[in-house]
């Protein structure tokens, strides 16, 4: 439930906006419902496409095959301690892509 210092401040925001958006309508000679429609439509519209959930890429055969590639390989290029050895990395990728292709 709002308390009366919400609402307060809701009213306060509004004026503030009608003030903005009366002139803009002056100056452009569109009617002032028409500008804030505009700006009210391209505001939560943004919002809404902000919020739209991206869709996953579809993990091509060839990756799947890379990334069990890499884990296997990567064990020979490790040091005990789970730290890359100097170029173990580089060495890992060339040698899991090697075997992804056969």
């Amino acid at each position: 439930m709002p308390t009366d210092e919400d609402i307060r401040l809701a009213l306060r925001l509004r004026a503030l906006a009608d003030a903005l958006l009366v002139p803009v309508a002056t100056a452009t000679g569109l009617p002032p419902e028409l500008v804030q429609g505009f700006v009210e439509g391209t505001t939560t519209g943004a919002v809404a496409a902000a919020k739209e959930p991206t869709k996953k890429r579809k993990v091509s055969a060839y990756n799947r095959k890379y990334k069990a590639a890499f884990k296997r390989v990567s064990k020979k290029y490790k040091k005990k301690n789970g730290e890359w050895k100097k170029g173990g990395f580089k060495s890992a990728v060339k040698q899991a892509h090697k075997e992804a292709k056969k």
